[in-house]
């Protein structure tokens, strides 16, 4: 089957085509023939080894932990799916080794959902990971609530924007962080817009002169600090970049997989609510490139990789 991988750590230069071996089929898995994969700032990370002390790696690693496409074959012990059966996943295990960009992936139960009908399969793909992190960062994180106003960073990227489509599901009201180009992109979402930078203390505080009941930092360092101070007397911080969060009286949040949250997710595509915005696609062959413009970090929405 056709494939990407890596042998060691390094830039992007260090991915390249490969051909392998069907992966072997565990009891409670299902075997997923790929329609498409979602690109994260975690896959270049961990390609460059930055998340080596976390995470136990064995090469050749297949990059990815998001995907879309077709269940051929389930394991014995599973009874939740069948063969032609649509899924979405956030196949992350404990280790780095067998990723989804390739043709099959070997996917545990819990790490699966079905996939939303009213989406595409780039737009299916952009969802797992990025949601999740969204949904469990609102919900565990911060246990948003109706009428609560909440401060999203870096709203017009891949987990701000869901983010900012989920609380306005909840009933929150919603500030978003971007730079110019992106406040037509956040109003259309339902977010109030505010530029980043020097002075955004002050423009914050003019939008909620009390302060907001919740933020979600995925930029970590300065604006995390920062955004400590912007919050109302019984304010809630969560990060999903920087795990500081933790010594300042707010809370680090790591995405984990689970079929009822990304249920959840789905759900809310089909009701209209959410959608991903999908930035670019690219061929299997060219995931270099994906993974590259990915840790540029400035892409609206989600980058995808499409094996057709």
């Amino acid at each position: 089957m056709r494939a990407v991988v890596y042998y060691r750590y390094g830039g992007p230069e260090v991915l390249e085509p490969a051909e392998l071996a069907e992966p072997k089929l565990g009891p409670d898995s299902v075997l997923v023939r790929t329609r498409a994969a979602g690109v994260n700032p975690v896959d270049w990370k961990l390609r460059s080894g930055y998340l080596d002390t976390l995470i136990e790696t064995h090469f050749p690693v297949v990059p990815g932990w998001d995907l879309a496409g077709v269940v051929e074959r389930v394991g014995p012990d599973v009874t939740e799916y069948a063969p032609g059966d649509e899924v979405i996943g956030y196949v992350r295990e404990d280790h780095v080794q067998r990723g989804t960009h390739a043709e099959l992936v070997a996917a545990p139960v819990r790490t699966l959902a079905r996939k939303p009908a009213g989406c595409s399969w780039a737009q299916a793909a952009g969802l797992p990971l990025a949601g999740l992190t969204a949904y469990q960062a609102l919900g565990r994180g911060l246990g948003l609530a109706e009428g609560e106003t909440l401060l999203v960073h870096a709203a017009a990227g891949g987990v701000g924007s869901l983010a900012v489509q989920i609380a306005r599901a909840r009933g929150a009201r919603v500030i978003g962080t971007a730079g110019p180009a992106n406040h037509d992109f956040l109003r259309g979402l339902g977010a109030e817009p505010v530029a980043y930078g020097e002075g955004l203390a002050e423009r914050v505080r003019e939008l909620a002169p009390g302060g907001v009941d919740a933020v979600l930092d995925s930029v970590g360092g300065e604006t995390l600090e920062d955004s400590a101070g912007l919050l109302a007397a019984s304010g809630r911080l969560v990060s999903i970049a920087d795990p500081g969060v933790n010594g300042m009286g707010g809370r680090y949040v790591f995405v984990r997989p689970d079929t009822a949250d990304l249920t959840a997710l789905g759900a809310l595509v089909d009701e209209g609510k959410l959608t991903v915005e999908v930035a670019a696609t690219f061929p299997l062959e060219r995931t270099a490139d994906a993974q590259a413009l990915s840790a540029e970090g400035h892409t609206r929405g989600k980058i995808v990789v499409e094996l057709g």
